[in-house]
């Protein structure tokens, strides 16, 4: 069982959103495709995923105007620790959502470098081979390095600390909720208690 497999992930139309600040500052409105998150005897959740007028798109652990009772860590993740989807090159169809992991606590904030084989234990190895079996979708690091890394589920490496992002074509709705999951909310309810912890698994190698 994959953590994923814990959660009931439902898209539940679009709405309106007014104007708000992007994630570069600029300040217009837009319009968010709603997900349900459910796990089974807890507060309902909602991600917007928000295409703004500016072209900009982001995603967002949405607070409603009245949060349920759950605890501080929790809560505080609302409306902050957003997940920035651009495209890798200007009118491409491929997008790229960043593989920053919130880090839980009174103000979230964001750990952005990794080994591979820390990032596996922190998403979990079957989550992420999960995500990337689907079409198009790879995970890679965020950027051309001078010297490359290489990343590979399979053999992990373990040595060198990167930013790695996950690459996935434009038509593909759900692939950038799951991995917001994964790297925004999962760790924090892993903190508070609500999620157990990634199954540790040693990778196949060939």
């Amino acid at each position: 069982m994959t953590i994923m497999d814990q959660f009931v992930l439902l898209r539940d139309g679009m709405v309106p959103k007014g104007v708000a600040a992007t994630c570069s500052g600029a300040r217009c409105g837009g319009t968010a495709v709603v997900w349900r998150v459910k796990l089974e005897g807890r507060p309902e959740l909602t991600i917007h995923d928000t295409r703004w007028e500016n072209g900009e798109r982001d995603l967002v652990l949405y607070q409603p105007a009245v949060v349920p009772e759950m605890p501080a860590p929790l809560s505080n993740l609302h409306n902050r620790r957003r997940a920035g989807v651009q495209e890798t090159v200007p009118g491409s169809e491929e997008l790229r959502i960043m593989g920053w992991v919130a880090v839980p606590g009174d103000r979230p904030s964001f750990k952005k470098t990794f080994t591979t084989a820390d990032f596996v234990e922190v998403c979990g190895l079957d989550e992420l081979r999960e995500l990337t079996s689907r079409p198009d979708v790879v995970l890679d690091t965020a950027f051309v390095l001078a010297d490359p890394v290489h990343v590979d589920l399979d053999d992990p490496q373990d040595t060198v600390a990167v930013q790695h992002a996950l690459f996935f074509p434009e038509e593909d709705e759900r692939t950038p909720v799951v991995f917001f999951l994964l790297t925004r909310v999962a760790p924090t309810l892993r903190h508070i208690g609500w999620l157990p912890k990634p199954v540790r698994r040693k990778p196949a190698r060939s």
